[in-house]
């Protein structure tokens, strides 16, 4: 593998979306916290290969709001990873 794939690359987006809320279903925040750093480590080591793993740690922080996702009026009931 060279690089980070950041072009669509999902077989089927929606129906992973659909998987990956469903799998936080009944979780509290701390299981749900708990379970997205474990399938973050279960991916970092199926890709392996360091510079990507660097290169994908850039991007996904710089990517998003970081200060307005932390405000309390973003955090809802409901969970979404």
């Amino acid at each position: 593998m060279s690089g980070l794939v950041t072009t669509p690359n999902l077989q089927s987006p929606d129906d992973f979306y659909e998987a990956l809320i469903d799998t936080h279903q009944g979780l509290s925040d701390d299981q749900s916290h708990a379970l997205n750093a474990r399938l973050v480590l279960l991916l970092a080591n199926h890709i392996g290969a360091l510079p990507v793993l660097r290169e994908a740690l850039a991007a996904a922080r710089a990517s998003g709001d970081l200060q307005a996702a932390d405000s309390p009026a973003n955090h809802r009931s409901t969970r979404t990873p």
